[in-house]
């Protein structure tokens, strides 16, 4: 019997490492981006500190969306342009957002407060939104919350439709979800809507916030009062009794300078606080990204922290958040 030759021709060795081979890049073509993703906490859920009454709600340490939570911040590029210069866009680099350390749970202290409890100041500064300006289109409002150091300790987001912010704009009812490192949602800040077309001294038309820590617990309202002159608020309790007040400068709108709410106690007599608006030049004056300095006691009662926390939003929206300009379809002849 006879071998079987093979008849299949023979491609040389060069040929065949050629077809394994990929073809090699492009001359000048940029190197390969090789992407580096840093993972967040996973957040474990954590039971209540002892001494707080009842439970977390359901989905109090749910995930929150990472493309609003902020694990990094944009920055300008230090190092030296690695390629030809307008040929490629020079990358962007991500510089991670420094957060408050977490304290250990404090006895008596709503979960999530405890970085409130450990400070007498905080900085609440709102993010800058340049396509809000141009196209008049109202977008949701987002805050840094920081300490004096420059360390994160909250970030805030507005929870609201479109159609409700364009439609009602400063008067409109919002959500604010507050989070912390972890990316829970530890505490919540409902504005309800209120009438505005009848008289102003009706209580209908008054404006209030309810606190509410952990979210579904209500720990307070802050409560507008009227007033002729001034801005005038109540801190209250979740039984809607008066336990704080605010009272507001004779005018809000003072170009070039500060304007300071103060926090009274229940008699009126002594300050225990501040809730001051910063004057930042053109950019208070142009847009509403405002920037916001809040002074309390350090011994108080992180609840009656919260609640001033809380009333700051209600000032922003009531007197600081500019309505972007509306194009009138109106033609003058």
């Amino acid at each position: 019997m006879s071998d079987i030759v093979s008849t299949a021709p023979k491609q040389p060795a060069d040929e065949t490492e050629n077809q394994i081979k990929s073809p090699d890049p492009r001359p000048g073509a940029p190197p390969e981006y090789s992407s580096s993703f840093v993972p967040g906490p996973l957040g474990p859920a954590i039971p209540p500190p002892a001494g707080y009454p009842g439970g977390l709600p359901m989905g109090y340490y749910g995930p929150h969306q990472p493309s609003t939570f902020p694990l990094y911040m944009q920055t300008g590029s230090i190092h030296p342009i690695q390629y030809q210069p307008g040929k490629y866009p020079a990358p962007q680099l991500s510089a991670p957002v420094v957060w408050m350390p977490v304290p250990t749970p404090i006895p008596h202290c709503p979960p999530g407060l405890e970085c409130l409890a450990q400070l007498d100041n905080i900085h609440v500064l709102q993010h800058f939104e340049p396509l809000e300006m141009i196209t008049g289109f109202e977008t949701n409002n987002r805050y840094d919350i920081k300490n004096n150091t420059g360390q994160m300790v909250y970030f805030v987001t507005e929870d609201t439709d479109d159609y409700t912010r364009n439609a009602y704009r400063t008067l409109r009812p919002f959500v604010l979800r507050v989070m912390d490192c972890m990316g829970r949602e530890v505490m919540t800040m409902q504005r309800p809507f209120r009438c505005t077309c009848c008289c102003f001294c009706c209580p209908s038309a008054r404006q209030e916030l309810e606190v509410q820590c952990p979210p579904g617990v209500t720990i307070g309202f802050v409560a507008e009062h009227w007033n002729l002159c001034r801005a005038v608020y109540s801190l209250q309790n979740e039984k809607k009794e008066d336990m704080m007040g605010v009272l507001g400068p004779c005018s809000t709108y003072g170009c070039g300078s500060d304007s300071v709410f103060e926090i009274l106690s229940l008699d009126g007599v002594s300050i225990i606080g501040s809730i001051t608006r910063k004057w930042n030049g053109v950019l208070s004056a142009m847009s509403d990204a405002d920037h916001f300095e809040i002074h309390f006691p350090l011994d108080l009662d992180v609840t009656m922290k919260a609640m001033i926390f809380g009333a700051c939003f209600l000032i922003d929206f009531m007197y600081f958040e500019s309505s972007p300009p509306q194009h009138s379809n109106v033609h003058h002849d």
